[in-house]
């Protein structure tokens, strides 16, 4: 179990790389140009990609002029929608104290776990995908 909440590197690349394609909404973006623009590993980035695409977030066609695009409105997108396409639905944290003789049963912490899980979770379903790209603000991928 888990001892810690932490965003992985994959769930990253797809929050990061969905509010891209929101800030350049109704055209193909190539993984090329925004693994170059994001500073990130194209072929990491198109798996995330495609874990997306499998979901119905993203859309991808192939070819000289193919690319990504959002699959549906980015104020339709939510970041739990993200998270848990790429890493399947959002778990309650472990324990955070790692004692190796807690049961689980009499957590010393109490309900914090499961309370910091819901926050999460709330948080994480509350932010859409269009709030998130503003953090792109003008920032057009060029061809």
């Amino acid at each position: 179990m888990a001892t810690a909440w932490r965003i992985s590197d994959a769930v990253s690349l797809g929050i990061h790389g969905a509010a891209y394609l929101a800030a350049n909404p109704a055209r193909l973006i190539k993984a090329k140009m925004m693994a170059g623009d994001l500073g990130i590993s194209e072929a990491h980035l198109l798996k995330v990609m495609r874990l997306l695409a499998t979901s119905g977030l993203v859309r991808t066609a192939r070819g000289p002029s193919g690319g990504f695009m959002l699959a549906k409105p980015a104020s339709k997108i939510t970041l739990l929608d993200i998270y848990e396409a790429i890493e399947g639905p959002l778990e309650p944290l472990g324990c955070l104290l790692t004692t190796p003789k807690c049961t689980n049963n009499h957590c010393i912490l109490e309900g914090l776990p499961i309370a910091v899980h819901r926050q999460i979770k709330s948080y994480l379903r509350k932010k859409r995908l269009s709030e998130a790209a503003r953090v792109y603000g003008g920032h057009h991928a060029q061809h």
